[in-house]
């Protein structure tokens, strides 16, 4: 097989989302045997003062690190520069390292980096293939991100253009790829491969064993949990208004794991109406998983509605692992939600319906045969489609094809 090259901003021992996937696969295509290199930043996703080695040979890939500036994520004019100088710094690295026949796998962080990846692939001979984990500028413009204003339809021609380039662009839900078919990109370009979860690591855990939730002192209550990510892409309001709803049942409480641009205010707003029943955590470490994926008896995924198929909600793969039902808030008839119908793994509750929600919760309480009956099901059908096995025997079978083919 050719040499592999991955570009993406975040890698190992960086722990944001898409640099966990992307150390997962390479590590792995490394163990067999395939010289894989990946083009990154020197940066950690949360702590832009944080500078890792320029170059780095871990468990088999040799990665190479750029320059970019380091204004970090709190501005968009910084993030803005920070994207840039990723984009000319791995351009020309790129350019000077690539040979004909290489292969190369561009993720979606920074926005756009495909359009550098189509460029310098098609000047230097070398295949190109797009792992979408969103779709800008549809994102951006979903959340209202200033900047775009005008330009949107031409940085959508020019991301197109560079899924046409490509070989193959892996979306992660079939809800994607019927996005990416209805922007005219050609069937047999698009390809669906799930991300996942290690099922190795992540394992179900009774709750009477769970270390965590007696050193948090809730052992003995229904835990609602919400876990990872507390971003703008998703919505908090129905959950608070649903806490506020249970707030007077000393069996429920909400647990939020994580953070995001949205803790703060989720936290000063808990304070605000007085709601006791909600619990805040920091992010836990990776080590730490299986035990506090298996503090909730159910976990909550949200997504606003206009994001579907721009994005999938990845954490629902560690939940399924961790043998628990989810309650999905968003599309009834979008990626999770027709997974956990079909299924029979967890329910589906409207944006804004606070009285559906509280009521689901306490169905789940008192029903708790049925709740662990589908926390049995998750589990089953994670081992099924979604454990990380699948998705590194899909990509192995994509990067041979790309291989053989002229």
């Amino acid at each position: 097989m050719p040499r592999l090259i991955f570009l993406n901003r975040f890698f190992h021992p960086d722990h944001s989302a898409t640099s966990q996937l992307l150390t997962d696969l390479t590590f792995h295509l490394a163990k067999t045997g395939v010289a894989v290199h990946v083009f990154t930043s020197r940066q950690v996703y949360d702590d832009p003062n944080a500078i890792l080695p320029s170059q780095d040979f871990l468990q088999g890939v040799r990665v190479i690190r750029v320059w970019t500036t380091r204004f970090g994520r709190q501005n968009l004019l910084g993030r803005t520069f920070d994207y840039l100088t990723f984009y000319f710094s791995a351009a020309w690295s790129l350019f000077v390292l690539l040979k004909p026949g290489d292969i190369v796998v561009a993720k979606t962080d920074p926005p756009l980096i495909s359009v550098v990846a189509a460029m310098v692939a098609k000047s230097r001979g070398a295949k190109l293939i797009n792992w979408i984990q969103d779709l800008f500028p549809e994102v951006a413009g979903a959340l209202g991100v200033g900047g775009i204003n005008g330009v949107e339809g031409l940085l959508r021609s020019v991301r197109n253009w560079s899924l046409r380039t490509a070989y193959k662009n892996v979306a992660i839900g079939d809800g994607m790829a019927k996005r990416l078919a209805g922007e005219g990109i050609k069937p047999d370009a698009i390809q669906v491969i799930h991300n996942w979860a290690d099922g190795c690591v992540i394992q179900p855990v009774d709750r009477d064993k769970n270390d965590l939730r007696r050193e948090w002192h809730i052992q003995d209550r229904f835990v609602v949990g919400y876990s990872g990510n507390i971003g703008r892409a998703h919505e908090f309001d129905t959950i608070l208004d649903a806490a506020e709803k249970l707030k007077s049942d000393a069996n429920i409480i909400f647990l939020f794991i994580g953070g995001g641009a949205q803790r703060d205010r989720i936290v000063e707003e808990a304070r605000r109406r007085g709601l006791d029943n909600i619990m805040f955590k920091p992010y836990q470490p990776r080590e730490q998983l299986t035990l506090s994926l298996t503090v909730p008896d159910v976990h909550l995924i949200s997504l606003q509605p206009s994001l579907e198929g721009l994005i999938v909600p990845s954490k629902f793969y560690g939940i399924a692992a961790a043998g628990r039902p989810t309650i999905f808030l968003g599309d009834r008839d979008g990626e999770i939600s027709t997974i956990l119908r079909e299924t029979g793994s967890g329910y589906t509750v409207s944006i804004g319906d606070s009285v559906g929600l509280a009521n689901r919760i306490q169905g789940m309480l008192r029903n708790n045969n049925e709740t662990l009956n589908m926390g049995t099901r998750a589990r089953l059908v994670f081992d099924q489609r979604f454990d990380q096995r699948h998705a590194f025997a899909a990509w192995e079978e994509l990067l041979h094809q790309a291989s053989a083919s002229p």
